[in-house]
């Protein structure tokens, strides 16, 4: 079938909508014309060659639509569910079968090789048009009217939820509020400090106040966020222009926060992290952090631990479910994050997330409806 994609034909080149053929759905996928998509920083990266992926490709793994057609061996999910998408994993290895399947033991072949798992592709360009395309971005490339999904990353949602509101579900916000909630399990009455407001930071501080946290700290270099972050949840803010980080943090908790979770990536924030816990207290690292960032073995005296967080742990059957249902009660408020752009926008939709301009960019492709 013909679809309509943005394609990176090279890096950092501007993304091109054209006219591509995408395979009908195989007895195990999920055929999903998508109604929005969310820009995320790791679309960015895959753009800008950061994270080394093969180009050209379509990239996009925040997608949000409605389910066109599914194959014979796909359970649970049948044409017209309103869906929410997330990213890929085998299913079955270790972490898979154990109930985390954000740590897949073919995570990269499964979300960046441009290829299903068994090394075919789905979209082509039409008959004369150039070379292939990559694809299967996150197995889905939601930048899109159509993608191929797989049951295992294709999440039915409640149909009164707006799913332009729900794209950003599927990683970014999942990301930060599964770090609270799933890695951290954060306890009721504890503290923690999040350091970044972009959107896994706005995650996170809203997830840690549907935990109950006694004390929640945001940290960034910008006032309006920093001033939204305070009416979305946060008890404390703390401008990391201004002021000094750690005795920002320990000003408003003496012996230390009980959890950071970095999501800048930045080496002087990992420092400030570690030296802001209290003994026993946990940092989560969500950004990759940079070849240059250090952990001193000293610092994690007292039982302090440091440690990657992916997709916030999350099983998105069942934790996107959840989101969604916040969400709906008020209590995740997504749409105070989100600024809509057109398809045709992608470009400045992206140049607008690089200057901090929006938190969440999201992309309407499709009216619901049809």
């Amino acid at each position: 079938m013909r679809i309509r994609a943005a394609v990176a034909e090279g890096r950092s080149q501007p993304l091109v909508i054209e006219e591509l053929e995408l395979d009908q759905p195989r007895e195990d996928e999920v055929l999903v014309r998508l109604v929005a998509t969310g820009i995320c920083q790791t679309d960015a990266h895959a753009w800008h060659q950061r994270i080394p992926v093969a180009l050209p490709h379509v990239l996009g793994h925040e997608g949000a639509g409605v389910v066109e057609r599914v194959g014979a061996s796909v359970d649970g999910l049948e044409p017209g569910d309103h869906v929410v998408l997330s990213f890929q994993s085998c299913g079955r290895c270790e972490p898979c079968l154990g109930g985390h399947p954000a740590y897949c033991d073919k995570a990269f072949a499964a979300n960046f090789s441009g290829a299903r798992l068994d090394g075919s592709r789905g979209l082509r360009r039409t008959r004369g048009a150039g070379t292939g395309v990559n694809a299967h971005f996150f197995g889905q490339s939601s930048f899109a009217t159509h993608a191929l999904t797989s049951a295992s990353n294709t999440v039915k949602v409640t149909k009164d939820a707006p799913l332009e509101q729900l794209a950003p579900l599927g990683c970014g916000l999942q990301t930060g509020a599964g770090a609270v909630l799933n890695s951290f399990a954060l306890p009721a009455g504890a503290s923690i400090a999040v350091l970044g407001t972009g959107a896994v930071g706005f995650g996170a501080l809203m997830a840690a106040g549907v935990a109950c946290a006694a004390k929640i700290i945001a940290v960034d270099v910008h006032a309006e966020r920093l001033a939204l972050a305070q009416e979305l949840g946060a008890t404390h803010v703390v401008d990391a222009r201004q002021e000094d980080v750690t005795a920002a943090i320990r000003a408003v908790a003496a012996r230390g926060v009980d959890f950071v979770l970095d999501t800048t990536g930045r080496p002087e924030m990992l420092g400030h992290a570690i030296a802001s816990l209290a003994p026993m207290g946990r940092v989560g690292l969500v950004a990759g952090g940079s070849p240059e960032a250090v952990v001193p073995v000293a610092e994690l005296a007292l039982g302090k631990s440091v440690a990657g967080i992916v997709q916030g742990d999350a099983v998105p059957q069942r934790f996107i479910p959840q989101l969604v249902e916040l969400f709906r009660s008020g209590r995740f408020p997504v749409d105070r994050l989100v600024r809509f752009y057109d398809f045709d926008d992608i470009n400045t939709a992206f140049a607008d997330a690089a200057r901090g301009d929006v938190i969440k960019p999201v992309l309407r492709i499709a009216d619901p409806l049809g």
